[in-house]
């Protein structure tokens, strides 16, 4: 007998021990991911069809999140983090007693001057909150009074994949779960004809090559599949493989998955593999969207005043303000987390040129967004985050000139912004020093911020886990404190 026949000899062994039948376990999983209707009704769920948690650890302040990602690290003293002092040292060099021994990239560790660079572009305070932003975005400025601004998030992560990877899953090393996969198990879906988590991608104007994106960094790890997040892509098939085949229609391709999903089922009741039935839902999913997506990408049905808010590139597919409004009407249609990557903002060179351009793309939709929401009455349950994974030094890498400058990536503070979803409105954390190098009032981790979204949709993140090699994993691993300064 050779080494398949005996694995499969064990796996029927169990099969007759569980009784796996027609009511056994593989039925009863296929239920459970079939949101319960082949059966009578299980517990009622405060969250959604498929979820993990049976209910939610605090009254949810959000039903679903809006995440902004700049991917590169968008630079906070150029936008944010207004440093007036630092007019009177652009060019002096950064102190030793500022830098204090902190690691540098193999971008900069090589210079032998670190010259300070203070920012080209004018500040100025909004709303009656008195928020500092750049003359760079005044379309995100004019949300002032809705946003709660954290100038203090940190993370040790010094290079960009560790980083990235690193505030979307936890870990600087590949292989754990998103955050989006995370809120997809913890929550499920409260639509069943779109996923619970969609990813869109735009790439920016900067004239330096892009960061890559992998698909890890929206991927479920070790969570069961069906928690990836779904890539909607601009141009005739957002979704992959959802038409149908010329000369094949609707009525074939639903015989021809039934018959698959029979198949299916008789497979999982030899093999007891829980993503055979990831499986079957996924095609099931697949079918449904075909009626779903094109009713959702069709944005024939916005008001012209609405498309004017976005700006003139949100008719043209895979534009930031395009993917801006498409996430407004996902969470309009229950999709739990939208998140938007929008690449180009790794600026160690010609900085002025590229972050105008970055701005350019991101600044309308981004503000848009917001607006959108607040008239809608979505905003108060509704989290809208926008941020990078680091931010930049404020030594120029390179050569300073009176109008030009780099920086390098820079962990130590940085900025990220939130709107709606139940966090403070018009409200600032974090103070960092003169040079915008050290915190030194109210530092917030990565670890922390996590935390912090996860108990605005009401998880406790010490309690939404999930075993895997003997051990029980979580988002913040063993850290994270929740931020309560920031919330309403």
């Amino acid at each position: 007998m050779d080494e398949l026949q005996k694995e499969y000899a064990r796996l029927m062994t169990r099969r007759h021990f569980f009784g796996l039948s027609s009511m056994g376990i593989g039925t009863a999983a296929l239920a459970s991911l079939m949101g319960g209707k082949a059966f009578a009704a299980g517990p009622d769920l405060s969250t959604g069809v498929g979820a993990h948690l049976q209910h939610l650890h605090f009254a949810p302040k959000a039903k679903r999140i809006i995440y902004m990602f700049m991917s590169g690290g968008p630079s906070q003293i150029d936008l944010f983090d207004y440093k007036p002092a630092m007019q009177a040292h652009n060019g002096e060099e950064l102190p030793d007693s500022v830098r204090n021994g902190q690691r540098l990239t193999g971008m900069t560790s090589g210079q032998d001057s670190f010259p300070m660079a203070q920012s080209i572009f004018k500040f100025q305070q909004h709303g009656e909150c008195g928020h500092w932003f750049s003359e760079l975005i005044p379309q995100i400025a004019s949300n002032a009074d809705d946003m709660c601004v954290i100038k203090s998030v940190n993370t040790e992560a010094i290079n960009h994949d560790p980083a990235i990877t690193y505030i979307q899953t936890g870990s600087q090393q590949p292989g754990r779960p998103s955050l989006g996969a995370w809120l997809s198990y913890g929550l499920g879906s409260a639509n069943l004809d779109l996923p619970s988590f969609v990813v869109l991608l735009s790439k920016g104007s900067s004239m330096r090559d892009a960061q890559p994106l992998f698909e890890r960094l929206w991927g479920p790890g070790f969570l069961p599949s069906e928690h990836q997040g779904v890539k909607f892509r601009s141009g005739h098939d957002p979704v992959l493989y959802l038409s149908d085949p010329p000369g094949f229609n609707k009525d074939m391709r639903r015989r021809m998955l039934d018959g698959l999903g029979e198949l299916n089922r008789m497979t999982e009741e030899t093999f007891a593999d829980p993503e055979i039935n990831t499986r079957i839902e996924q095609y099931e999913m697949a079918y449904r969207m075909q009626t779903s997506v094109p009713e959702l990408m069709d944005i024939s049905d916005e008001p012209e005043n609405v498309l004017e808010m976005y700006g003139p590139n949100v008719k043209k597919p895979g534009s930031f303000a395009s993917n801006c409004l498409l996430a407004r009407r996902l969470a309009e249609r229950g999709v739990n987390f939208v998140q938007l990557f929008h690449r180009g903002w790794d600026q160690h060179f010609n900085l002025p040129r590229d972050i105008a351009l970055q701005c350019g793309d991101v600044d309308q939709g981004s503000g848009a967004l917001v607006k959108d929401l607040k008239q809608r009455g979505m905003l108060d349950d509704t989290l809208v985050i926008w941020g990078g994974e680091f931010g930049r030094t404020i030594y120029s890498q390179g050569a300073l000139s009176a109008d030009n400058y780099g920086r390098d990536h820079h962990g130590r503070c940085f900025t990220m912004w939130m709107a709606g979803g139940g966090v403070k409105p018009g409200f600032s954390l974090g103070e960092t020093d003169d040079f915008s190098y050290n915190i030194i009032k109210d530092p917030v981790h990565i670890h922390d911020f996590n935390t912090t979204i996860l108990h605005l949709i009401g998880i406790d993140h010490e309690k939404l886990t999930f075993r895997y090699q003997g051990r029980d994993f979580r988002l913040t691993d063993v850290h994270g404190n929740l931020v309560e300064q920031v919330l309403a």
